[in-house]
């Protein structure tokens, strides 16, 4: 098949599809955890109530 002949049929290039397809992976996962919890947590976090609390120089 076309999958088994550009990538499983070497080693190196499976190996660095799999370290790149990680990578995405837990880039996309971390992005929307941090959606998630900010959405889920919106006005308790600093970043939403800094403004009440800080002095503007």
């Amino acid at each position: 098949t076309a999958f088994y002949n550009t990538i499983v049929k070497h080693n190196s290039v499976y190996v660095a599809s799999i370290l790149a397809g990680g990578f995405v992976f837990d880039v996309r996962f971390d992005i929307g955890i941090k959606t998630f919890w900010d959405r889920w947590n919106r006005g308790k976090q600093w970043k939403d109530i800094h403004a009440k609390y800080t002095v503007q120089e």
